[in-house]
């Protein structure tokens, strides 16, 4: 008998550590550069994430290829001459997530502080944004800047009016149970 309840109380915390995993069901990845002579947009819906919601450690990653663009030909020097995604085929964020509660209702600011690797280059980044409990799953949004020099991405001379020196990024994160 104390056998079957130590097996039945095992299942019971097994599943909710399981239920407090998410995977992301919906993603949206943004960036604009706001440059002298034109403006870029590029926007990602293939990001995929996870996210640990007893933990507060979360994973995502960007595939560069997948940003789209007004003009393809903004696509291709994006991919070839500054993210060299042949090479560099992800960006990536790992870290902690703090001042979320999912017990509590409505929009809550949160603090996003770990590692993200763009163009092969590490950063320890601290990003602002809001969580919010929606049926019974986190999503995430955040608005932040980079700073291009930061990843050693390098903008040529003669087109340093065309691409911004920082960039915004904004990314929203709808989430599933795992």
């Amino acid at each position: 008998m104390r056998i079957c309840l130590l097996f039945v109380v095992g299942i019971v915390f097994s599943v909710d550590a399981v239920a407090q995993k998410f995977t992301a069901e919906k993603t949206y990845v943004k960036f604009f550069s706001d440059a002298a002579i034109e403006d870029i947009t590029a926007e990602n819906t293939k990001a995929s994430s996870i996210y640990n919601e007893a933990t507060g450690d979360v994973v995502f990653s960007v595939p560069i290829k997948e940003f789209e663009f007004e003009k393809s030909l903004m696509k291709e020097h994006f991919n070839e001459k500054y993210m060299e995604s042949e090479q560099y085929p992800k960006a990536t964020f790992q870290g902690k997530i703090s001042g979320y509660q999912s017990a509590t209702s409505g929009e809550q600011k949160a603090t996003a502080t770990g590692k993200m690797t763009i163009h092969g280059v590490d950063q320890n980044v601290t990003l602002n944004g809001s969580m919010e409990n929606v049926k019974g799953a986190p999503k995430m949004k955040a608005k932040f800047m980079i700073k291009l020099a930061d990843y050693k991405i390098k903008i040529p001379q003669l087109l340093w009016k065309n691409i911004a020196e920082e960039v915004e990024v904004t990314v929203e994160f709808n989430f599933k149970p795992l």
